[in-house]
């Protein structure tokens, strides 16, 4: 689901007691989806991961190493410890194991995700001057004067260092749907703070 389903559902309903979309922030106009952002009611019957294009291309291009280059060379080394003899007194080649372990969780997890990826190209949303799911936006604390820059991303895009933040964060939550000029208040694990978009 795009956002967990149950209780964080609950906190997306408007004024008007409509359920919001997680993505645009607009209220659901059928029972059939969002039309802003063109997401259907169907996709929250299962599991989906909100990805940008980016993001969905950075873990294809991971999940293609993995497979020809990480898997292949793993392998290789197995055989090479194995070569060496005792297998029970045998470093390298528990080592070996245990990373081609690693390496198949990974490839199996980056499948999963991508097959219940919800594929969001933030070029072909319409332009309502609304947070969204891939929006850049500058927040000013109102407190402290301080500016800073997030980019809205899927959970495995995030990097708080670089400024992306998931749309599952405490930050996003608050800012989806929210034009410039709104000032908002986030729970933040230091308290609420007041920002303005």
């Amino acid at each position: 689901v795009l956002l967990e389903l149950g209780a964080q559902l609950a906190k997306l309903w408007d004024e008007g007691g409509r359920l919001g979309c997680p993505i645009s922030g607009d209220s659901w106009v059928s029972a059939d989806g969002c039309v802003a952002c063109r997401i259907s009611t169907r996709d929250f019957d299962m599991q989906r991961y909100p990805m940008t294009v980016q993001g969905a291309e950075a873990l294809k291009a991971e999940l293609t190493k993995l497979k020809t280059i990480d898997r292949p060379a793993v392998t290789a080394a197995i055989a090479e410890a194995r070569a060496h003899g005792d297998l029970k007194e045998n470093a390298e080649y528990h080592a070996a194991r245990e990373q081609q372990g690693f390496i198949e969780g990974r490839i199996q997890d980056i499948e999963g995700k991508l097959s219940n990826a919800q594929i969001i190209d933030i070029l072909q949303m319409p332009k309502t001057g609304r947070v969204i799911f891939g929006a850049t936006v500058d927040i000013e604390n109102i407190d402290t004067g301080e500016t800073k820059t997030y980019h809205i991303v899927g959970d495995d895009e995030a990097d708080f260092k670089i400024g992306k933040i998931s749309v599952n964060s405490p930050i996003a939550r608050g800012l989806i749907g929210k034009s410039e000029g709104d000032e908002v208040l986030i729970d933040t694990p230091g308290g609420t703070v007041e920002f303005e978009v």
